[in-house]
């Protein structure tokens, strides 16, 4: 999204529990909009957002369209609606029962696309910026614990073994292996899905033991990555064809086709391996990536070397990290201190 400060922020889904915007009234005659076509592209082009936030978005700008039809039975005219306007809709959201998360994601998008057009000279100000959303709740990151992410870790292994004597054609190993490299990857390195997805096999250096990550925002990093899960991403590398070993892309959706795995496919067998383990199948992938920055303070990295691996833009988004493990740190003392109460 676009903070306060003009800054864009990647934002590849909703808030938990929340419809997505596929699944609520939308226009699509506000797909073929010039300015909102402009704004599209420029969100692909100049700001390198991810694929899910051109959906989000796309699909956000649709939704006030169907709306506007819906309620002022016309097409929004979007150089002359007022703030009252907005407010209006804010209210049409709140009584569908849409969470926070999702009305945030929606004004994200119909404040970026009122600055993209001040910005081109369209308008004076935007008619959105002054309108005020309810305040989310704070809400801590959920994570795993270690033994909760070594079991997690261990899981495509021993889904094998339980069945490789019985698997049938459509059940290879290498989905397992690839699997296990996936955690091992993500775990390793804190990355994003859409990064993982992402990761080709030129971004490894093998010799010094770092990849080289795309960002949001089209920024590029180098983070360390651990032995275990070099040794994953090879281990499933040589068990595919010759044919998919030379595709470029490090994760395939299937070893005979050379498509790289996608985020969809990524959460799905992530929810297989969870249940597997006894873990709420409803965990995202992100969360792993809080569980990895949560057990390196834990263990003593600073703050800013957190902020840098994860790729924040900001402290302050690190800093809710902080508030995980000082709760930890507090209940271990109040535990064992016996002054501690």
């Amino acid at each position: 999204m676009f903070g306060c400060c003009g800054e864009f922020t990647d934002l590849g889904s909703w808030g938990e529990g929340d419809a997505p915007p596929s699944e609520l009234p939308q226009d699509t005659e506000s797909l073929t909009d010039g300015r909102v076509l402009a704004f599209l592209q420029h969100l692909a082009a100049d700001r390198g957002a991810s694929e899910y936030t051109q959906r989000n978005y796309r699909q956000a700008l649709a939704d006030f369209a169907g709306w506007s039809r819906q309620e002022r039975s016309g097409y929004p005219a979007w150089l002359e609606l007022k703030r009252d306007d907005f407010r209006a809709y804010l209210r049409a959201l709140g009584r569908r029962g849409l969470g926070q998360a999702a009305i945030r994601l929606r004004f994200s998008a119909l404040r970026g696309f009122y600055r993209f057009m001040v910005r081109r000279g369209l308008l004076d100000s935007s008619p959105v910026r002054l309108v005020q959303l309810p305040k989310s709740p704070k809400r801590l990151p959920r994570f795993l614990t270690v033994q909760q992410m070594l079991d997690l870790l261990h899981a495509p292994a021993k889904a094998w073994e339980a069945i490789r004597e019985k698997a049938d054609g459509r059940t290879r190993e290498t989905d397992f292996l690839r699997d296990t490299a996936i955690l091992e990857t993500i775990y390793s390195c804190g990355l994003r899905v859409s990064e993982l997805a992402g990761l080709r096999m030129e971004d490894i250096d093998w010799g010094e033991q770092v990849i080289r990550v795309r960002g949001k925002g089209r920024k590029e990093r180098l983070l360390p990555i651990g032995k275990a899960a070099l040794a994953a991403i090879r281990g499933y590398r040589d068990r595919l064809p010759a044919a998919a070993a030379q595709q470029p892309a490090t994760f395939l959706a299937h070893p005979d086709r050379s498509a790289p795995i996608s985020a969809r496919m990524i959460q799905l067998r992530l929810k297989r391996h969870l249940q597997a383990v006894g873990l709420d199948p409803r965990l995202t992938p992100h969360k792993l990536r809080h569980s990895y920055a949560t057990h390196l303070l834990d263990h003593g990295a600073d703050l800013r070397s957190v902020q840098e691996l994860l790729g924040h833009a900001h402290l302050a988004t690190t800093q809710v990290y902080t508030h995980v493990t000082t709760d930890r740190l507090k209940k271990a003392y109040e535990r064992a201190h016996p002054r501690a109460r």
